[in-house]
C-alpha cells in the first residue's frame, strides 16, 4: 500500500480492452511527511478521487485485475481508499 496524491486524469482513445470505461489517474507516491517521492505512476480509480487528494494505493496487480474482470489487463495500482486529511 502506497499514499498518494492524484496529480491528473489520463484520457485515451485506444486502450486495453479490460479498461474501457474505467477511470485513470496520475498519482505522485508520498513520503511521511506528504512530500512527493518517486517518479508519478498511473493507477485504476473506481472512487472518484479529486485533483490533489490523497488516496491510498494497492499494488498488488490481482486486486486490480479482479476489480476489471480481466485476468490480462496490464494495470497494477488500484485506489482503495481516498483519505480524509480533516483530522
Amino acid at each position: 500500500m502506497l499514499h498518494a496524491r492524484v496529480d491528473g486524469v489520463m484520457v485515451s482513445t485506444v486502450c486495453h480492452p479490460s479498461l474501457r470505461g474505467c477511470r485513470t489517474v496520475i498519482c505522485q507516491p508520498l513520503d511521511e511527511r506528504g512530500e512527493a517521492e518517486g517518479a508519478p505512476i498511473r493507477a485504476l480509480d473506481p472512487h472518484g478521487a479529486g485533483q490533489h487528494q490523497r488516496v491510498l494505493l494497492s499494488t498488488d496487480g490481482a486486486a486490480t485485475r479482479a476489480h476489471v474482470g480481466d485476468p490480462r489487463s496490464p494495470l497494477r495500482n488500484l485506489i482503495v481508499a481516498i483519505l480524509d486529511n480533516s483530522v
